[in-house]
């Protein structure tokens, strides 16, 4: 069974750069516009050697890439099985994101189907872990890290979540970071201008619109901010979930929109309705003062948002769900009590009256996330990806892997 070490550990151990195991991604892939998808074509491109299997959800519409050699239809059982019985003629390792939202079935039990199909080892990666699951959810998620060979999660957090919630086996749990663009520091005061945001200050939160993103908490403090702060301008970027829109339609937004009507916030509003590329969504963060995560679920084991804006060098404003409280240690960042105007009005507020800890701050975030760039992400998957596909080569009694951590 593979063992987990330290980071130092881990890097002390020898590199099979020559013995690269051909991987086959699995999951939702662009032009699917959501979280999931970009990270799977952000992982793919970082690692290399890859076959990409596109979750196919049923609304999706428009051609798939060239590298997509394989589709699941997500609500058809049988592409499932016969998918995983193809994939073994093809590569040495299944890479698995998993969120219940994208299998099909009843929360998304099929990926079950995929996986005791498969005749490679599997890494799961889970983008959530959930603290109060179903009895339901909970069957699925063990079942399916029992089922694979090893399972990545983005933060401590989520690992000890796994073992004290659902009893899971902390030597073949893998903590290794989401992934980030590698960019430098840039001062918001020469992006801003590009943006038609010269001569505002910038608070900014980013991400596919959804009810968990608490952007209503955030709103109702900036009548305060904007008090102390008159050029304060708050962006919010990102179109509405795929999920949610198929669901009740634009609702959580036209919510949002009434709310910036009755606070009289029309001027320090600015809704970005699409979902943007990567060059697009760094000019934003780029041009940012503030950044916000004031998500409402205190559970939230990882967050691609936060990486990023962290990664950008961004001084972040964050209610206190696990990731964040993580993520922001140590000067980092600034947490905030959950379902607070005040308190986030307040920081925020301190914040822009004080560039220098701004920066500071920022710098902080910086330096902290450049061990999750994604050419260091990707060599982490790459290296666990050898390991398993090794362990899985050896005769049975072989010495257990050597470990992935935190």
């Amino acid at each position: 069974m593979p063992l987990i070490t330290s980071t130092r550990t881990r890097r002390s151990l020898t590199r099979r750069s020559d013995n690269i195991a051909r991987t086959a991604y699995v999951a939702t892939y662009p032009p699917r516009r959501c979280g999931i998808a970009t990270f799977t074509h952000d992982l793919a491109a970082s690692t290399g050697s890859r076959e990409i299997v596109a979750l196919h959800p049923l609304e999706q519409v428009g051609p798939y890439p060239s590298e997509v050699h394989h589709r699941i239809r997500r609500d058809e059982a049988g592409d499932y099985a016969a998918t995983a019985t193809a994939l073994t003629r093809c590569v040495d390792v299944a890479s698995i994101q998993h969120d219940y939202e994208i299998w099909g079935g009843p929360d998304g039990a099929l990926v079950i189907d995929f996986a005791r199909s498969l005749r490679v080892p599997a890494v799961v990666t889970l983008h959530s872990v959930l603290q109060a699951p179903t009895p339901n959810e909970r069957a699925v998620l063990m079942e399916l890290i029992e089922t694979a060979a090893a399972t990545v999660v983005m933060s401590r957090a989520a690992s000890m979540l796994l073992t004290t919630t659902y009893g899971a086996d902390a030597r073949r749990i893998a903590v290794i970071p989401h992934g980030i663009p590698n960019v430098g520091l840039v001062d918001p005061e020469t992006m801003k201008p590009g943006l038609g945001l010269a001569g505002r200050t910038v608070m900014l939160s980013f991400g596919l619109l959804d009810r968990g993103k608490g952007y209503e908490l955030a709103l109702d403090a900036l009548p305060e901010i904007v008090a102390a702060h008159p050029t304060v301008m708050y962006v919010i970027v990102g179109a509405t979930h795929p999920s949610l829109l198929s669901r009740e339609g634009d609702a959580y937004r036209a919510d949002l929109v009434e709310q910036v009507r009755r606070l009289k916030l029309g001027n320090h509003v600015q809704f970005v309705d699409r979902f943007v590329g990567r060059v697009e969504l760094i000019r934003w963060l780029e041009a940012a003062d503030v950044f916000v995560t004031p998500y409402p679920n205190p559970d939230q084991t990882a967050s691609g948002t936060l990486s990023y804006a962290m990664g950008a060098g961004r001084a972040v404003v964050s209610t206190p769900y696990a990731h964040a409280v993580e993520l922001l240690a140590e000067g980092r960042g600034i947490i905030v009590p959950p379902g607070s105007p005040t308190a986030l009005a307040d920081a925020v507020i301190g914040l822009l009256g004080d560039p220098e800890r701004r920066r500071e701050m920022g710098r902080r975030a910086y330096e902290h996330t450049r061990g999750m760039v994604w050419s260091a992400v990707g060599a982490e998957y790459l290296q666990l990806f050898a390991q398993v596909a090794g362990e899985h080569a050896r005769p049975i009694g072989a010495i257990p892997l050597a470990t992935i951590g935190a």
